[in-house]
């Protein structure tokens, strides 16, 4: 008993100081409480979120500080995104992402400038040498802000290893500054009979069954009886002391009778990885009602190192009449854990065979080409990740430029961008710029681009779905907002586009480059004057112009006084 208590001591001293040591490689980048809004690896559309959200208590234009010795090597602005980000190369072979700043320190602020007004543009991208910024540990670097695809003050801070450019988890390193005690939750455990191999309460189809937590024992709301192969997964999410946001699960552990079936465990992933998520949620589930499940069963395709199963994938065969035993196991970083056990009843009955329409039977394994009258989608190897028999219908309108094209009837996305081509059935406009491949759900019409060629439009998707050729002649509307700011150096212009979206923007002064930004999230347009580039006192020619993804411009001049 003694050697044990002794042993147990030396672990606990280790993991401390384990811990300490990996507190100290970087410093906080605030000076005040931390506290998360968004945690690593939390599931976003089309992507895994790359770092941690600092709260920045509700104001921007708190002083960040560099979070280890290094130097500046890139600095960034575009219209959404991080907005106006700076990576931080450190000794240490890490490096740091500051998402979302207000401003840049002057030295950083005015190069940028510069830049801006020698290219006569907004978006920049520069990659410092080494010599130019260097960043001492705790130096002021930036003020956070609210800039990019931001819709609230915060920092958005990532860490990544240099050589690899993987992601990282940076709260590892502030886990003695972020106080959690708070283990995650489940809402629901969905069940996936697979086709024509299992069944699920009498049904072919998933089945969702909310999660009750009586007494504190949690369990399922309603028993479920199978037969065949199926998958489970489980919606949940994690939460933190002190807050009322909900982040994501780091850990997420399936046991059947007592043996690991599959594991999750985000704590770091590489750029090409982040379309994974597709295949790893249930895509439908949040394409159409936006509720993330997490499977516990891994396609064939899907290459995403944080996923570990069984030999079986994580499919699970019923084929006894017993009871299995289910259990996950939810955990933080922190190490809180929730349990959830059920329990699946082996009941014996008739599956339903599945007939899948081979027309169009397409193979994860493989390259892929759909073809209709009028359309050809090209998938080379790699961009499904399970096998998928398509429904293809072809919707013929005689009225129409051109067929509508449903290539499958639910959604499914593909790991990045593949070929499709639609023919052109009637040209209403000689000027084919105006023609565009269109998103076609319900009503609404989503650009996705294309040019024309030969007879063709061809385009790039990154998901099955209804596509269609559409014309877009309306040129952007762009609308002054708060006049009564410009005489205070202010000048805003709200701009819509209800087709193809913004290409491009810009305007003059008095004849002269003007510094107009745009905010992707809110269109607006604006230009905050700088007696610098523009005189001030007296009455100013400021000429604006915007173009849209099919070429049609909208330009406006206007005067005021400043």
């Amino acid at each position: 008993m003694r050697k044990y208590i002794i042993a147990l001591c030396f672990l606990c001293g280790a993991s401390l100081q384990a811990q300490t040591n990996v507190s100290k490689i970087f410093v906080p980048p605030f000076d005040f409480p931390l506290y998360l809004s968004g945690n690593f690896g939390e599931l976003r559309s089309n992507h895994f979120h790359g770092g941690i959200d600092f709260k920045t208590e509700s104001v921007e234009g708190k002083p960040i500080h560099c979070i280890a010795d290094g130097y500046i090597s890139r600095i960034s602005v575009s219209t959404g995104g991080y907005g106006n980000a700076l990576y931080v190369t450190h000794t240490n072979g890490y490096t740091s992402v500051y998402g979302h700043l207000k401003t840049f320190t002057k030295q950083v602020a005015d190069l940028v400038e510069k830049y801006q007004y020698e290219h006569q543009t907004f978006a920049v991208e520069l990659t410092p040498d080494s010599l130019i910024f260097p960043c001492r540990q705790g130096q002021i670097i930036a003020l956070s802000g609210n800039t990019g695809f931001s819709f609230g003050p915060h920092l958005h801070m990532e860490i990544r290893k240099t050589s690899t450019e993987e992601n990282i988890d940076p709260l590892q390193f502030y886990m003695n500054k972020v106080k959690d005690t708070t283990p995650p939750r489940a809402r629901a455990v969905v069940v996936y009979p697979q086709a024509g191999r299992g069944i699920v309460n009498g049904h072919i189809t998933q089945e969702t069954i909310n999660i009750s937590v009586p007494k504190g024992k949690h369990s399922l709301a309603k028993p479920v009886e199978a037969w065949g192969e199926m998958g489970v997964g489980i919606k949940a999410y994690d939460y933190m002391d002190e807050t009322d946001n909900v982040y994501g699960v780091q850990s997420v552990t399936l046991y059947v009778d007592s043996a690991e079936v599959f594991n999750s465990t985000i704590d770091k992933y590489a750029y090409n990885e982040n379309r994974m998520i597709n295949s790893w949620t249930d895509f439908t589930a949040w394409k159409l009602k936006g509720s993330w499940v997490m499977k516990s069963f891994i396609a064939p395709g899907n290459t995403l190192r944080a996923l570990r199963a069984n030999k079986n994938r994580g499919i699970i065969n019923i084929n006894q009449e017993r009871d299995y035993k289910f259990l996950y196991v939810l955990k933080d970083l922190y190490g809180n854990a929730s349990y959830y056990r059920f329990i699946v009843r082996g009941r014996k009955q008739t599956i339903p065979p599945y007939y899948p329409n081979d027309k169009h039977l397409l193979a994860w394994n493989r390259a892929n080409v759909v073809q209709e009258p009028g359309m050809e989608l090209v998938i080379p190897k790699g961009m499904l990740y399970e096998d998928v028999a398509l429904n293809c219908k072809v919707r013929n309108d005689t009225n129409a430029i051109s067929f509508d094209y449903q290539l499958h009837d639910a959604p499914l996305p593909l790991h990045t961008y593949c070929s499709l081509m639609i023919g052109v059935r009637r040209l209403p406009l000689k000027d084919t710029s105006k023609y565009y491949v269109a998103r076609k759900q319900g009503k609404n019409l989503s650009s996705v681009g294309g040019t024309y060629q030969n007879g063709w439009m061809k385009a790039n998707i990154r998901e099955m779905g209804t596509y269609t050729v559409a014309i877009d002649t309306i040129p952007p509307k762009v609308t002054p907002v708060s006049r009564s700011s410009w005489g205070r150096g202010l000048i805003m212009y709200a701009v819509k586009d209800a087709q193809t979206g913004i290409k491009s923007f810009g305007g003059t002064i008095d004849g002269k480059f003007a510094l107009f930004g745009f905010s992707a999230k809110n269109a607006v347009l604006s230009c905050a004057l700088n007696p610098c580039h523009v005189r001030k006192g007296g009455k100013h020619t400021l000429v604006v112009k915007v173009e849209d993804n099919c070429g049609n411009i909208t330009q406006i001049e206007d005067t005021f006084v400043w």
